[in-house]
């Protein structure tokens, strides 16, 4: 839905509070949301010692695992938003092959 602060339908976008999702419908916010990429497992110890106990693609495929990984440089840096990605295509084993 293309929304801009002028056309902008009076509920529930409106009460969105959340910045980032605000900027995302195109509403009014305090502050534009920056993308930034970083490499969680250089420098925060959690992502580190979660890392040590599951690989990447255990983290990808379990919801909770990926959740928490999502969440740590959220709760660490007060972010508006946070995704979890690899950077390198780590390849898998295809099934019935």
């Amino acid at each position: 839905m293309n929304v801009t602060p002028s056309t902008a339908p009076t509920s529930p976008t409106t009460t969105i509070q959340s910045r980032f999702l605000r900027a995302c419908h195109r509403l009014p916010v305090d502050a534009t949301p920056v993308w930034l990429m970083r490499q969680a497992g250089r420098y925060m110890e959690e992502y580190r010692a979660l890392r040590a106990q599951h690989p990447i693609l255990e983290i990808i495929k379990q919801p909770e695992l990926a959740a928490e990984v999502t969440m740590q440089p959220i709760r660490a840096f007060n972010l508006d938003a946070a995704i979890i990605f690899a950077d390198i295509l780590p390849p898998t084993r295809r099934h019935g092959t």
